[in-house]
């Protein structure tokens, strides 16, 4: 008995080692799962708002660098996905820069939200522009090291720039022999720069052909107030997919008659300033949230009816788990008030 003791104080030392082992050793890959669907009267709040008998729901995605557990358990689900770190993440970025990077899509996304909402109901923004802010920059490309982290672009050559979409329009179809001038303002001063282009990494999947600066994901910034004021507060959720759900929840708080008609309505989807609905990642994954918390109706990106669209993902999924909830195509924000209007109200 003497000798047995030790023994098996051994084996359980070496078993709970293994556990810590499998728990904390992470791989190359970030792991994901169906996260859950948040009613969004929860989170924004119009100043003297209109109430709803139902709710729009914003639906997430859990994800999290993978240990071998959830190495090994991504295999037996088709809603739990790996995906390689190169795939989700620029070289040398850092997991803060990468929350941060998620973050700033998701501020963003609630923006643009707020701007599609309040001009569909016909209420009053104020815009003071600030320039186009830089966030990320690819290692190696022409732009590393000469412009920082923080710094806005104001001007590219002499052509005053005040959103992303201008920024990138102005430097789309340049050349490897071309160069381009900008104004950037960091510090409180402005100060001028001058940029070679260059091919993307091959991570980025582009052609040679396709040349840039060397920034990622540039963030329009500017100064907005709305009238009423509108508050959203979705602490550490990141991305940019709940851009839809967010503009319906602000309108239907701005207009007197609840869109909702008393249901339950989840969706998905990007939206930007002129309406446009925008494909996300995951779909599938949030359509197992949204059907686990009861939702009736679930909006998705049509992408003009691609044959591997979300809306098809997503109509997919619902019928793998056998699912009541019914699946909408959306291409714009005014299909989903369509839509909405067309409703029979709750009895």
């Amino acid at each position: 008995m003497t000798q047995t003791k030790p023994l098996l104080k051994k084996r359980w030392i070496f078993l709970l080692a293994a556990l810590l082992f499998i728990h904390f050793f992470q791989l190359p890959y970030y792991y994901s799962q169906p996260g859950g669907a948040l009613a969004l009267d929860q989170v924004i709040e119009v100043e003297d708002g209109f109430r709803e008998d139902g709710s729009f729901m914003l639906t997430t995605v859990q994800m999290g660098k993978a240990n071998l557990l959830f190495y090994v358990w991504a295999h037996f689900s088709p809603y739990r996905m790996l995906y390689p770190e190169e795939q989700l993440r620029f070289e040398g970025e850092t997991d803060e820069e990468y929350e941060h990077r998620q973050l700033m899509a998701m501020t963003n996304s609630q923006e643009t939200a707020k701007i599609v909402a309040y001009e569909h109901a016909g209420k009053e923004i104020e815009y003071v522009h600030k320039g186009v802010l830089v966030t990320t920059l690819i290692e190696g490309m022409p732009a590393d090291g000469v412009l920082q982290r923080g710094d806005h672009i104001v001007e590219v050559d002499g052509t005053p720039v005040q959103t992303a979409e201008q920024l990138i329009e102005l430097l789309n179809g340049k050349t490897a022999e071309d160069q381009v001038r900008l104004s950037v303002t960091r510090n409180g001063r402005v100060e001028q720069v001058e940029l070679g282009f260059a091919p993307f990494p091959e991570e980025f999947g582009l052609t040679d052909e396709r040349v840039g600066i060397g920034i990622s994901e540039p963030v329009t910034d500017r100064e907005l107030t709305f009238t009423p004021d509108v508050q959203i507060d979705t602490s550490q959720i990141g991305g940019p997919s709940a851009g839809l759900m967010f503009s319906l929840e602000i309108y239907n708080q701005l207009h007197e008659e609840d869109l909702t008609k008393g249901y339950a309505i989840a969706g998905t989807g990007t939206i930007n300033e002129e309406g446009q609905v925008g494909r996300i990642g995951g779909a599938a994954q949030k359509v197992v949230a949204a059907d686990k918390e009861g939702a009736e109706y679930f909006l998705a990106p049509n992408e003009n009816g691609a044959p591997d669209s979300n809306y098809e993902e997503a109509l997919a999924a619902a019928a793998d788990i056998g699912s009541e909830m019914e699946i909408i195509p959306i291409d714009t924000f005014n299909e989903a008030l369509s839509f909405l209007e067309s409703l029979p109200a709750r009895s």
